[in-house]
């Protein structure tokens, strides 16, 4: 069963509505326990970098993430700011440090210095190469962001990337971990299929 992780940072409704139209068994849970046991995770999140990454740590979650994502092999999914956590390190917020699944650092998003108005939010084209949980979907479809800070990933992974001002990281693979940073949730067709696709290729669809 997959656990969509509940730490109240957001879109949790969302994330349900779509896993339920999928048919895709799951349920909502903050508790390490459920984690503990889970086949596959989601985690969705909008809001503040230091102050999400302070509620993981105070839960233990963070911790458990770690042993069931890089230990335990399990496939885990994160929605924006869920994606943004997966970093070493982001600066929103004063500055702190991220679960670490992924080598990289979150910072203000680029388009920032150029006349382009922050948070990014609207529909933009996502552009990928050989990204298989993009299969079924035409290079170039449009998704749904809504965000102010971008991942600067710093090792070698599997990369979409969407443009606003200048090209910014859309979603990210490393064999188990996967992060997108527009909603699928929210992103209709195009967005139900990337979510049957990672629910499909990791076993529980």
């Amino acid at each position: 069963m997959i656990t969509v992780i509940d730490i109240d940072i957001g879109n949790i409704s969302s994330v349900g509505n779509a896993l339920k139209h999928l048919g895709i068994p799951f349920r909502i849970s903050g508790k390490v326990e459920d984690i503990s046991d889970a086949e596959q995770l989601i985690f969705p999140g909008v809001g503040n970098f230091a102050e999400a990454a302070k509620r993981l740590e105070i839960l233990g979650i963070d911790r458990i993430l770690r042993k069931r994502v890089l230990e335990d092999r399990v496939p885990i999914l994160g929605i924006c700011l869920g994606m943004q956590l997966f970093a070493s390190y982001g600066e929103e917020g004063g500055g702190c440090k991220g679960v670490g699944l992924i080598k990289g650092k979150v910072s203000l998003l680029r388009s920032g210095e150029t006349s382009l108005p922050l948070p990014h939010i609207g529909w933009n084209e996502v552009h990928f190469d050989d990204f298989k949980l993009f299969n079924s979907i035409q290079d170039g479809t449009c998704f749904y962001f809504v965000h102010s800070y971008e991942m600067i990933v710093e090792e070698p992974v599997t990369v979409a990337y969407s443009d606003y001002g200048v090209q910014f990281v859309a979603a990210i693979q490393k064999e188990n971990v996967v992060g997108v940073q527009f909603h699928p949730e929210k992103s209709q067709k195009a967005g139900l299929t990337f979510l049957a696709n990672f629910c499909r290729d990791f076993g529980c669809a």
